[in-house]
């Protein structure tokens, strides 16, 4: 069978995908997903002249002369706290104890600060003269009525989800996010906490993906493990497919004799086949169920199944979310040590990276065996060797894939 390319075969996923439809979210629900709509400002920001210290508020004239050696008194009128402003206005000779964050009376252009003062009560020595509209913050000084505070698109962290609540919106439109069923098989595996028999393991790759899939953004659910029988396979998959926009599962998809997962999906129609990639190179993806849910089968080995899952199903789940781009750039950085790679394999090795004098650079993290759990949890990043490259030497650049930041 030939082999497809790594690009070949994303892109095979990502054609058959279309963003899922926007919906209205809560704000603190819609954080880290993409913004599916333009948002103007439907108020300015401050949406009135407020002041910026616990003070008094005055009329510059009034107080223009003010210092030390000439103090200047006013009667003090009333007070206005943030929240509970009942004086409007404020007439001349005359000064209004104000809260940082209240509005500004009409007439007054100048807050005085606490500490210039005696913070009298009935009437107040001012020492010190403010400049005309100083410790003010004017109507619109942040943003204007009408301004594009967040484009269709952006990504909607903390500050832009503060922006959007702080003009009054409740909710902002964003694509949902996907729910991703995963599905372990394997008669040798066993949960976490349970008794090993001589061949049996612990399933670490249900857990492995289920946290890629929430570090991504979307609601994993974890089945968790199938025995390599093709009828429970299926029972299983029908019975999570009504709680599924996608599927992901692990092992099940090469050559031998208890692949049950290629053994029932083929029938289906899903598409199993080579990829020209180390680790990784059997994968499989398709559609299943009525509502033709994607499905991607990733292979068993717990390396092979999390970078398949960084390099198919994380661009496929950013598409869907509406995230750009699909494919999460590489960076570049220096190779610390040469490395080996097969010929017409592009090759995914772990590493780690750093900084010193001369930029930045990666140091390979153990060996290319995809069974090195344990040296893919050191790792920060994966190194891509391309397929036609069989051996880079320490100093030269490649691209580097960060893994904390493939979001």
């Amino acid at each position: 069978m030939t082999l497809r390319s790594v690009d070949e075969h994303r892109q095979a996923v990502l054609d058959d995908l279309e963003p899922m439809p926007a919906v209205p979210q809560p704000l603190l629900d819609a954080l880290d997903l993409a913004c599916a709509e333009d948002v103007v400002a439907s108020i300015a920001l401050p949406s009135f002249d407020n002041s910026a210290m616990d003070g008094y508020a005055v009329r510059f004239e009034d107080v223009q002369g003010a210092s030390s050696d000439s103090p200047v008194t006013l009667p003090v009128v009333g007070e206005i706290g943030a929240g509970q402003a009942r004086l409007l206005a404020l007439g001349p000779g005359a000064a209004a104890k104000i809260m940082t964050g209240a509005p500004v009376p009409s007439g007054a252009d100048a807050v005085v600060p606490y500490e210039w003062t005696d913070r009298g009560a009935d009437s107040v020595r001012i020492e010190q003269a403010p400049g005309r509209g100083q410790h003010i913050r004017p109507a619109g000084d942040d943003v204007a009525e009408g301004d594009l505070l967040v484009q269709r698109g952006d990504l909607l962290g903390p500050r832009r989800l503060g922006l959007l609540a702080s003009v009054g919106r409740a909710t902002v439109l964003a694509a949902p996010r996907p729910r991703v069923v995963i599905l372990s098989t394997g008669s040798e595996l066993r949960e976490p906490g349970g008794q090993l028999g001589h061949d049996s393991i612990f399933d670490g790759n249900s857990f492995l993906l289920a946290a890629a899939v929430r570090r991504a953004g979307a609601i994993p659910y974890r089945v968790g493990i199938v025995p390599d029988e093709p009828a429970a396979f299926l029972e299983a998959l029908d019975d999570q497919l009504v709680r599924a926009d996608v599927v992901v599962t692990s092992g099940g998809v090469s050559q031998g004799d208890y692949d049950v997962v290629k053994a029932a999906l083929t029938p289906q129609g899903v598409w199993f086949g080579p990829v020209a990639m180390q680790p990784g190179k059997p994968q499989g993806y398709g559609r299943v169920g009525e509502d033709r849910v994607p499905i991607f089968t990733l292979p068993g080995n717990p390396v092979s199944a999390y970078i398949s899952f960084q390099v198919f199903v994380l661009p496929a789940l950013r598409k869907l979310m509406g995230k750009h781009p699909h494919v999460v750039p590489t960076v570049r950085a220096r190779l610390t040590k040469s490395l080996s790679s097969p010929a017409g394999r592009q090759q995914y090795r772990r590493g780690e990276v750093g900084t010193d004098d001369r930029g930045t650079y990666v140091d390979l993290v153990g060996g290319a065996g995809s069974h090195l759990v344990g040296d893919l949890a050191s790792a920060d990043c994966l190194i891509v060797v391309p397929e036609d490259v069989t051996s880079v030497e320490a100093g030269e650049t490649v691209e580097v894939l960060m893994l904390e930041e493939s979001r």
